[in-house]
């Protein structure tokens, strides 16, 4: 009966989250419309995804709470259709303020997602299947960017880009009743012993870092990479969209499907990311460097750093559901989106607009141009970034190590 019950579930929170990311985005795919209609800064445009990921994180605490002890089939039924309803209402938005208030409610219903999907996945799956199942849930990201960089970008340039929202919004009238179709696996009678007293082991603390880290480089990669390409390379909205969203969708697929098929046959799966993340600094850094108008080999550099940090998400979301236990699942999830969140998503777009419009501004060319060499030069941070999260990596999976039962923490065989 469970094993009947396991395809069925996972694609369904596959295409779940799969929406999650194509409607969170949109927006990165429709910022050059958004920055000449409201006449919008780059730090502005970046406090758009801060704002967001702030509500998104806090949300996560009691709503993981929730996914450990309510029915995750209800709760991602009603946050898929707040964050959808939310999403195609920013397309009537007419101030910047107006479109800061529905992004704010779609990150309270995003925030559902991830917790009770891995809480879900985690009952649902053993252990020696587990970095399969998760880097299968999470090769959602590089789908729903493809598909959301491909066709907002298209959509926005053929009929505005209020459309684009309003179109990202449909897709939660079919997923919503499909998740309430679903059987849920059954939770454990009982938490893992010593669950209650110990709580979260030491080493989750030093995965949770490592989210920060690759949060602020992929959610500022993700943010403006399409008009990275738009300022510096010279491509239109629809083009810069159709390059990144292939891209990083091919490139995206490839890092999740090399995570969730290497990934059951290590000891130690935080020592394979640090590795993934280590060789993404090269080639980010030389996407960068690449000379204003080489499209091709800029984003084709790009992309194989891209998919190697794609990497990250089925393996360190699989070794989370190894050194928590049954209990905590949906919890531990919540305070990793907090730390990660928090500590590096909300201030990678932020900061990095911030630093783009400094170095425009330090640049003293005419408008236009200098808006294209701070944004080009601003962009350097995210393989040094990569360079961090090596590091954190590596400290991480030393002391899972160290840590009581790491002799095995998968069982492959």
């Amino acid at each position: 009966m469970r094993s009947k019950s396991v395809g069925p579930a996972l694609a369904v929170l596959f295409l779940v989250n799969v929406l999650n990311f194509y409607d969170r985005q949109t927006l990165a795919a429709i910022l050059e419309p958004l920055r000449h209609e409201f006449s919008l800064s780059d730090t502005q445009l970046g406090g758009l995804f801060t704002l967001f990921t702030v509500v998104f994180a806090l949300a996560g605490l009691p709503l993981g709470k929730l996914a450990d002890t309510r029915s995750r089939r209800g709760l991602l039924a009603v946050g898929i259709a707040l964050w959808t309803g939310l999403t195609g209402l920013a397309g009537l938005a007419t101030s910047y303020a107006m479109l800061l208030g529905t992004r704010l409610g779609v990150g309270i219903g995003e925030a559902v997602c991830t917790p009770a999907a891995a809480s879900w996945i985690g009952d649902l799956v053993p252990a020696s299947r587990r970095a399969r199942a998760m880097a299968g849930f999470m090769m959602a990201v590089p789908v729903g960017i493809m598909l959301s960089s491909a066709i907002s970008g298209s959509v926005a340039q053929a009929h505005g880009w209020r459309m684009a929202m309003v179109l990202a919004a449909i897709p939660g009238l079919v997923l919503a009743p499909a998740v309430l179709w679903l059987r849920e696996p059954e939770r454990p009678r009982l938490p893992a012993a010593g669950e209650r007293a110990v709580g979260l082991p030491a080493v989750f603390w030093w995965i949770a870092a490592s989210g920060a880290v690759v949060n602020f480089a992929l959610y500022s990669f993700s943010t403006f990479l399409p008009a990275f390409l738009t300022r510096y390379h010279g491509l239109s909205v629809a083009q810069a969209g159709i390059w990144t969203g292939i891209g990083s969708g091919a490139s995206g697929i490839l890092g999740a499907a090399a995570a969730g098929l290497v990934g059951d046959r290590v000891k130690n799966r935080l020592y394979l990311a640090a590795g993934a993340s280590l060789a993404a600094a090269g080639p980010l850094y030389a996407a960068v460097r690449m000379p204003a108008g080489s499209v091709a080999g800029a984003v084709w550099l790009a992309m194989i750093g891209y998919g190697l940090l794609q990497m990250y998400y089925g393996l360190v979301y699989a070794a989370i559901q190894d050194v928590v236990g049954p209990g905590m699942r949906g919890r531990a999830m919540a305070v990793y989106f907090v730390v990660t969140y928090l500590g590096g998503a909300s201030w990678g777009p932020l900061l990095t607009g911030r630093l783009s419009d400094f170095l425009a501004h330090r640049s003293g060319l005419t408008a236009e141009a200098s808006r294209a060499v701070g944004l080009h030069d601003a962009m350097y941070a995210i393989p040094a970034l990569a360079l961090v999260l090596a590091a954190v990596l590596w400290v991480a999976g030393r002391r899972l190590q160290q840590s009581a039962g790491v002799s095995s923490p998968v069982s492959p065989r």
